[in-house]
């Protein structure tokens, strides 16, 4: 090889290895791999990055938001470079219509009681949920001991057409009992206003969750049946966001996602920060109610991964179907796994948990 060639030789090899790296650089910069030796978290915020803001809601007041009290309570948005505003809506109802329309960007909320809103064209989308399955009992007055116990008694729910409404019908269809013999009645109620209805003998019964099944059992009331027993597929708590979010501000939305996958972490690893998370939101302070709520939410139904499974969507909008609800939306456009996805692509959740995650 001339001198003229070997100099070309050099320049050509120079310029492949500058190209390389520039090119691996922007990939770590974008979070589609990490360098070697370099956490696997990235996500978090840079130095002198500027916070991104959010308004977040939830559309309850639930021991089975855990997760999302103890982000908030524990500093973890921040740490993902989120200034979160937090609000409480009342149910479904009220809260899909502040997503749809920008007013919060981030809800949580069970999703089988939005799934059937969304389905009909709703502006709204799951995307993580770190609860599958109900966690709810029946919790009755002391004179009711069982399901036939219930004729000529008043099941009370939040609302018409609310999960805990359409679950109340599916328990009478299962013990062939009809809302002529058990009458079932809309509340406009969350679960604590239900539960001083129930005290009050203005209702009879009403689906709970811990906390209050186990103040229910000191006050003398009687659990009377676990609905998850229905065994009917639930999305519980999850994550949602709506369509700006997605198209104009998708690194938010994964680092909010990230927040919550270690919010997961957080509450199984900090038993007693995450009962005092729920104390404080929920103004229960109850060891055994604390101990119930979280041996629920953070270990019986926990979904570690956050994927949502796209089988329970379907037949929550088919549920939703039979019982009227005019469907505009497929299954596939009201939940978007991508972002839970990453999180395990990047390799963020195995070095989160040492390893392979639990349960996985």
């Amino acid at each position: 090889m001339n001198r003229t060639k070997r100099i070309r030789h050099r320049k050509t090899r120079k310029n492949c290895v500058v190209i390389g790296l520039g090119t691996a650089l922007v990939m770590v910069a974008s979070g589609i791999i990490a360098p070697a030796g370099v956490k696997a978290n990235p996500y978090l915020a840079g130095p002198g990055e500027a916070p991104m803001t959010a308004t977040a809601a939830t559309c309850a007041t639930s021991g089975g938001f855990v997760h999302f009290y103890a982000a908030l309570d524990n500093g973890l948005f921040e740490k993902y470079g989120i200034k979160v505003s937090f609000t409480t809506l009342r149910g479904a109802a009220n809260a899909l219509p502040a997503l749809a329309s920008d007013q919060i960007q981030f809800l949580y909320c069970a999703g089988d009681s939005t799934i059937p809103g969304m389905a009909t064209g709703m502006d709204g989308k799951l995307v993580a949920s770190p609860l599958l399955g109900l966690p709810w009992f029946l919790l009755a007055r002391k004179d009711i001991r069982n399901i036939e116990d219930l004729r000529g008694k008043i099941i009370g729910v939040s609302r018409t057409g609310a999960l805990d409404h359409r679950v109340s019908k599916a328990l009478l269809k299962k013990f062939n009992l009809t809302e002529e013999e058990v009458a079932i009645r809309s509340m406009g109620a969350s679960q604590p206003e239900k539960y001083q209805a129930l005290v009050m003998d203005v209702i009879q019964a009403t689906p709970v969750g811990p906390p209050l099944d186990i103040q229910g059992k000191k006050d003398g009331f009687n659990v009377i049946y676990n609905l998850n027993d229905l065994g009917m597929p639930f999305i519980f708590s999850s994550l949602h966001t709506n369509s700006k979010s997605l198209k104009e501000r998708p690194a938010l939305v994964q680092k909010f996602v990230a927040a919550m996958a270690e919010a997961v972490y957080f509450v199984e690893k900090n038993p007693d920060k995450a009962k005092s998370s729920i104390a404080k939101f929920l103004k229960v302070h109850d060891p055994d109610a604390l101990r119930s709520a979280y041996d629920v939410y953070a270990k019986a139904l926990i979904n570690r991964r956050m994927i949502i499974p796209a089988n329970a969507v379907g037949e929550a909008i088919q549920i939703a179907r039979e019982s009227g609800t005019n469907i505009r939306k497929k299954p596939e456009e009201i939940f978007d796994n991508t972002f839970v996805e990453h999180l395990e692509r990047s390799g963020f959740l195995r070095e989160m948990w040492g390893g392979p995650i639990p349960g996985k």
